[in-house]
C-alpha cells in the first residue's frame, strides 16, 4: 500500500512537471486510450492508475481512469511497460508495448486481491463532495456531522440543497425536486413525500447525487432537478461490514449494522438500523385581524411540541452473477415506525383595548404507525466490455400509515371551562409498481445510443374520519361534512431515446423523452362542503414531450464549459389536491386544491469547472428557468370562524401563471495541506412570479441567497475536526417574508483499535439558532410566527469495522440511473 501511494505521488509530480515543461511540438505526441474494468462484474473502475514506464521501469508519465474506467494519455512514441493498479486489486502490466501511432489498447480486467484486503487502510481522504459534469456527488460516510442523523439531516449539508423546518427539501431554492432511490422512484422515499426520509438513517445510504441538468434517461418530474439517493452495497470479496451505535441528547439512541458477503458467484448485502428519537420543538404564532366582526382582534398561539419516534429499517439483497457478463439482483426493503407526539397549544385572545380576554389550552395527542415494504428485481447483461448494456427492473412497494389524534380543549381564563373534544383518525394505504428497461449501445469509441421505457403506477387511499363531541364529556359523533375517503392515482408511462457523440474536445448528449401522465382523484363523503366550487372528482391526462441537451467543451484536462437544457414537469402530490382541510390547528389549516394542474418548466444551465491540481477545484454555473402554472402556497381568510369566534386562516396551493427564476452558483474545494480540507458553496437567485387567485394579485419578486462553509482539520493522534456553517438569506413571496437563518454544526472523531473503530461526537445547531421566522400581511390580517422544529442536539457514536477498509473504493454500478457517456 505504501508503494502504491508513493507511485501515485510520483505520477502526479511527474505529470505536473511534464505539463510545466510542455513545448508547442504537440504534433509529435500520440494518444493511447483504453479501459480498466472489474473482472467479475465488468464495471469500469474509476480512479485506477495507468503508469507508462520505460524499459528500466522508470515512470515516464501516468494518468487515472474516469468514472467509466476509460483513460486517455498523450505521450511520445516509444516502447513502454504499462502498469495498471487499483486499491485492493491485483496489479497488471503490459510489457514491451511498441507505441508509434494513436493506439487503442485492449481492455484490462483487474481481479480483487483478497490476501491484501485486511492490510488496506486508506488514510488520505477525498473531499466530501465530488464534482462531475452533470452532478455533484455527496459522500455521506465522509461527513462527521451526520453521525446518528437522518437522511433529511444529511441532505441539509449538501451544496445547492436546503431542508426547512417542516422537512421540505429545496434544490437551488426550489421545492419542486424529484427524490429517487438508486435512480428510481421508490416507496422508500414515501411515494413522493419526504416524510420517510426523516426516519431513514443517514448511515443506510452511501451517497447523494445532485442532478441539476438531467438527461432524457431520468424522469421529467421535478422542475428544480433530481436528488438521487444511493443505498449502501459493498463490492469487496469475502465477509465484511460495520456496526455503529449512537446516543443522543435530547434522549435518543440507536444502532446500524452494515454487512456484506461476496464470492465470485454472488454478493449478499444488508443494512439494518434501529433508532429511538426524542425531538422537542416550539413555536409562537401572532395573528392581528382588521375585521370589525372579530370580537378579539389579536390572537397569540404558543406551541410546544414533543415528538417521540421509534423506527426500524432494513435493506436485504443478493446479487447473483449468472456469468461474467450478466447478473440478477433482488432486494427487499422494510421499514416500520411508531411515533407518539404531543402538542400543547396555548391561545391568548386580546380585545380591542389590548386586554387579555380569553386563554385557551388545546392539547393534541397524536400516535402514528407506519410501515413500508418494497421488493425489487434487477437484471443486467453486459454484452461486451465497451459499455453495451441491457438492464431491466421490476419494483413493487406498499406504504401503510395509520394516525390517530385526540384533541382536547379548555378555557383557563377568565374561568376554567371544559370544551368539546375531537378524535381524528387517518388511515393511508399506498401501492406502487414500476417496470423499467434501459438499453445502451456504444456505436464506436465516441458515439453512444440509448433507449428505454419506464412505467410507474401509484395509488394512494386516505380514509379521514373526524369525530366530535357536541358537549364536553359527551360521546363522539362522526362529522360527515369533514370525514371522507380520498383516492389518488398517478400513472406515468415514459419512452426515451438519446444519442451522444464526441468530436475532439467537444461532446454532446441529446435526448427526447415522452411521458403520458394520468392523474385521478375520487372523494367519497356523506356531505361534501364545496363552497369554493372545487372539482372534487377528476381524471385528467397530460401527454408531453421533454427534450434534453447537454454540451461539454474541454478547454484542457482540468478545465471545461458545459451547457444543459431540459424541459420538466411538476405533478401535484396527493396532499396538494385533497380538498379536505387538515385539523392540526383549529384556526390555521392546510387545504389541498383539486383544481391544481401540473406545472411545466424550461431550464437552462451554463457551467464552468477549473481544477488546479488536487489543491483547488472551482465550479460555477448560471441558470435560468421559466415555469408555467407554477405552484404557490397562499394564505387567505376563509370568512369562517371557529366555535370560539376565531377567524380561520387557510393555506392552499394554487397555480400561478409563471415563475421566472435566474441564479448563480459557485463552489470551491480547497485542500491546501494534508491536514486541512475546505468546501464552500454560494447560491444566489432571483425569481419573479405572476398570477392571481380569487381576484387577488399574488405577483411578487424575490431575491435571496444561501451559502455553506465546511472545514475538516486533521489533528494529531488521528483526531478529525469538522465544522459546517450554513446561512440562508431572507426570502419572500407576495404575502410572506421569511427571515434569514444562520446555524452551525461541529463534530470530532478519533480512530482507535488500529483504525478498525472510530468514536465521534457531533453537535447540530450549536447556538440553537435554527428557527423559522415569518411575517405575512394581507388586507384582512397580519400574521407573524417563530417556529423551531427541533432544538440543539448532541450525538455520540461508535463504529467498528471488520474486514473493511475505512474509506471504501467507489461502487461504479451502471444500473443506478447514472449517465456514463
Amino acid at each position: 500500500m505504501i508503494r502504491f501511494i508513493k507511485i501515485t505521488i510520483l505520477f502526479i509530480a511527474t505529470t505536473l512537471s511534464l505539463q510545466a515543461n510542455n513545448t508547442p511540438e504537440k504534433q509529435d505526441l500520440i494518444d493511447v486510450t483504453g479501459r480498466v474494468i472489474d473482472e467479475i462484474s465488468g464495471i469500469g473502475l474509476e480512479f485506477a492508475t495507468v503508469a507508462f514506464l520505460d524499459l528500466n521501469n522508470k515512470v515516464i508519465n501516468g494518468t487515472i481512469t474516469d468514472r467509466g474506467g476509460n483513460y486517455k494519455m498523450s505521450i511520445e512514441p516509444g516502447i513502454y511497460n504499462i502498469r495498471f493498479e487499483y486499491i485492493g486489486f491485483k496489479t497488471q502490466t503490459l510489457k514491451n508495448q511498441n507505441l508509434q501511432q494513436n493506439t487503442l489498447l485492449k481492455t484490462i480486467k483487474l481481479s480483487e486481491s483478497a490476501e491484501t484486503l485486511d492490510e488496506i487502510v486508506v488514510r488520505a481522504e477525498t473531499t466530501e463532495v465530488e464534482i462531475r459534469l452533470d452532478k455533484k456527488v455527496y459522500n455521506i460516510g465522509k461527513d462527521l456531522t451526520v453521525g446518528g442523523a437522518t437522511v433529511g439531516d444529511a441532505l441539509d449539508n449538501v451544496p445547492s440543497v436546503t431542508v426547512d423546518a417542516d422537512g421540505a427539501i429545496s434544490l437551488r431554492g426550489n421545492q419542486n425536486v424529484r427524490i429517487l432511490i438508486n435512480g428510481r422512484p421508490s416507496a422508500i422515499a414515501g411515494f413522493g413525500s419526504t416524510d420517510a426520509l426523516q426516519s431513514l438513517p443517514a448511515d443506510a445510504i452511501e451517497r447523494v447525487e445532485v442532478i441539476t441538468s438531467p438527461s432524457a434517461r431520468y424522469d421529467a418530474e421535478g422542475t428544480a432537478g433530481i436528488l438521487n439517493i444511493i443505498l449502501r452495497k459493498d463490492k469487496v470479496l469475502g465477509f465484511n461490514g460495520s456496526i455503529q451505535v449512537n446516543y443522543r441528547e435530547p434522549t435518543g439512541y440507536g444502532g446500524t449494522g452494515n454487512v456484506n458477503y461476496r464470492t465470485k458467484k454472488f454478493n449478499i448485502f444488508n443494512t439494518t438500523s434501529f433508532n429511538v428519537r426524542n425531538s422537542p420543538g416550539q413555536g409562537v404564532f401572532r395573528n392581528q385581524f382588521f375585521s370589525s366582526s372579530v370580537v378579539n382582534p389579536l390572537v397569540i398561539e404558543t406551541r410546544d411540541i414533543d415528538r417521540n419516534d421509534v423506527s426500524l429499517n432494513t435493506n436485504l439483497g443478493m446479487e447473483y452473477y449468472l456469468n461474467k457478463k450478466s447478473s440478477i439482483t433482488t432486494s427487499f426493503f422494510y421499514s416500520e415506525g411508531e411515533d407518539e407526539d404531543k402538542t400543547i397549544n396555548i391561545t391568548d385572545e386580546f380585545n380591542p383595548d389590548n386586554e387579555l380576554a380569553v386563554t385557551r389550552t388545546r392539547i393534541e395527542d397524536e400516535t402514528e404507525d407506519d410501515s413500508n415494504y418494497q421488493i425489487s428485481l434487477n437484471y443486467i447483461n453486459r454484452f461486451n466490455d465497451d459499455g453495451h448494456v441491457l438492464t431491466a427492473d421490476l419494483q413493487y412497494g406498499i406504504d401503510n400509515e395509520g394516525e390517530t389524534s385526540l384533541i382536547a380543549e379548555r378555557n383557563t381564563f377568565p374561568a376554567i371551562e371544559e370544551l368539546p373534544s375531537e378524535f381524528i383518525t387517518t388511515d393511508e394505504e399506498g401501492n406502487e409498481f414500476l417496470a423499467q428497461v434501459d438499453y445502451v449501445f456504444p456505436i464506436n469509441e465516441n458515439q453512444q445510443f440509448e433507449a428505454g421505457y419506464r412505467g410507474n403506477f401509484e395509488e394512494t387511499t386516505t380514509d379521514f374520519v373526524v369525530n366530535e363531541q357536541l358537549i364536553p364529556g359527551g360521546e363522539f359523533i362522526k362529522n360527515d361534512s369533514l370525514s371522507n375517503i380520498f383516492t389518488y392515482t398517478e400513472n406515468v408511462n415514459a419512452l426515451y431515446t438519446q444519442y451522444g457523440n464526441k468530436f475532439g474536445k467537444f461532446s454532446f448528449l441529446a435526448g427526447l423523452r415522452f411521458e403520458h401522465t394520468r392523474l385521478a382523484g375520487e372523494v367519497s363523503a356523506a356531505d361534501v362542503d364545496n363552497a369554493d366550487n372545487l372539482v372534487i372528482n377528476f381524471d385528467n391526462d397530460y401527454p408531453g414531450l421533454f427534450p434534453t441537451l447537454n454540451l461539454n467543451y474541454e478547454i484542457s484536462d482540468n478545465e471545461n464549459i458545459t451547457f444543459g437544457y431540459n424541459r420538466r414537469i411538476n405533478r401535484p402530490r396527493g396532499r396538494f389536491v385533497n380538498p379536505f382541510p387538515s385539523r392540526s390547528s383549529e384556526a390555521n389549516i392546510f387545504q389541498g386544491n383539486p383544481n391544481l394542474n401540473p406545472a411545466f418548466a424550461n431550464a437552462f444551465d451554463i457551467g464552468y469547472l477549473k481544477k488546479w491540481g488536487k489543491t483547488l477545484t472551482l465550479t460555477s454555473s448560471v441558470y435560468y428557468q421559466l415555469e408555467t402554472d407554477a405552484f404557490e402556497r397562499i394564505q387567505e381568510d376563509t370568512g369562517l370562524q371557529t366555535p370560539n369566534g376565531i377567524p380561520i386562516i387557510r393555506t392552499i396551493p394554487i397555480n400561478l401563471s409563471t415563475n421566472e427564476r435566474i441564479g448563480f452558483e459557485l463552489g470551491l474545494l480547497y485542500n491546501p495541506t494534508k491536514w486541512l480540507r475546505v468546501n464552500g458553496s454560494f447560491n444566489f437567485f432571483q425569481f419573479t412570479t405572476e398570477g392571481d387567485f380569487n381576484g387577488i394579485d399574488y405577483g411578487a419578486q424575490n431575491t435571496s441567497y444561501f451559502s455553506r462553509l465546511s472545514t475538516k482539520v486533521s489533528l494529531p493522534y488521528k483526531i478529525e475536526w469538522q465544522t459546517n456553517a450554513i446561512y440562508r438569506g431572507p426570502t419572500n413571496n407576495a404575502q410572506t417574508r421569511n427571515e434569514d437563518i444562520l446555524f452551525l454544526n461541529v463534530a470530532f472523531s478519533k480512530d482507535i483499535f488500529n483504525d478498525k473503530a472510530t468514536i465521534a461526537i457531533n453537535i447540530r445547531d450549536v447556538f440553537n439558532s435554527r428557527k423559522r421566522l415569518t411575517y405575512t400581511e394581507t388586507d384582512t390580517f397580519i400574521s407573524d410566527s417563530e417556529l423551531q422544529f427541533r432544538v440543539r442536539t448532541f450525538n455520540l457514536s461508535f463504529i467498528y469495522r471488520f474486514n473493511q477498509k475505512k474509506e471504501k473504493t467507489r461502487n461504479n454500478d451502471r444500473d443506478n440511473g447514472d449517465d456514463d457517456f
